[in-house]
């Protein structure tokens, strides 16, 4: 086995776990589920029937992951931050199985921070900053920087994390890797 599950945890028959993946106490991978290499998962982590999940994800502690919901490569969940599947759950007339769920598309590289929800149905765009205990309603651009209830945007997060701050030209430059940035008609790109 090229991954490690610690002995409290249980993997479904059927997942496929990439090589040096980790999965802490208490955790549940179930039936279907793919995850990639290099990933973490904390303590009290269930990953639902069917997730997909890339490449060096960081999964914090009292995540849910349902069905429905995908991660790209290098995306960060934070502690006890909540996916959701269904837009109007009701007991009396439950909506079980996948034809009822709205997809959650979280692209590479984003981080969402502790206590923070995602309402189904919505994309997280490449490398945005979701702050702890925001709750994101809607599509987020890539690199925005979300805050809030409803979550708003305050401003735009390189690759590597770092606030940008945008000159005349509308360019910014990341501090930590010097990767630059252009902001044209609402929207950040990378320069190349």
């Amino acid at each position: 086995m090229s991954y490690f599950v610690h002995d409290s945890s249980f993997v479904d028959d059927g997942v496929i776990i990439g090589a040096g993946t980790k999965v802490w106490h208490f955790s549940h991978i179930q039936t279907g589920s793919v995850i990639g290499d290099k990933c973490v998962f904390g303590q009290n982590v269930n990953v639902g029937n069917n997730v997909k999940i890339g490449n060096f994800c960081k999964v914090q502690n009292n995540v849910s992951i349902y069905e429905g919901v995908e991660l790209e490569d290098y995306v960060f969940c934070g502690p006890s931050m909540v996916f959701t599947n269904v837009m109007n759950p009701r007991c009396k007339y439950p909506q079980v199985g996948s034809t009822f769920y709205k997809k959650t598309l979280v692209k590479e590289g984003a981080s969402i921070g502790a206590n923070a929800t995602i309402v189904c149905g919505n994309t997280i765009g490449k490398h945005a900053f979701i702050a702890a205990g925001t709750v994101v309603t809607k599509e987020v651009p890539d690199y925005a920087m979300m805050v809030g209830v409803p979550a708003k945007q305050v401003g735009w997060m390189s690759e590597a994390g770092e606030k940008l701050q945008f000159d005349k030209n509308n360019e910014a430059q990341c501090s930590k890797t010097n990767t630059k940035y252009k902001l044209e008609n609402g929207l950040v790109s990378e320069i190349k």
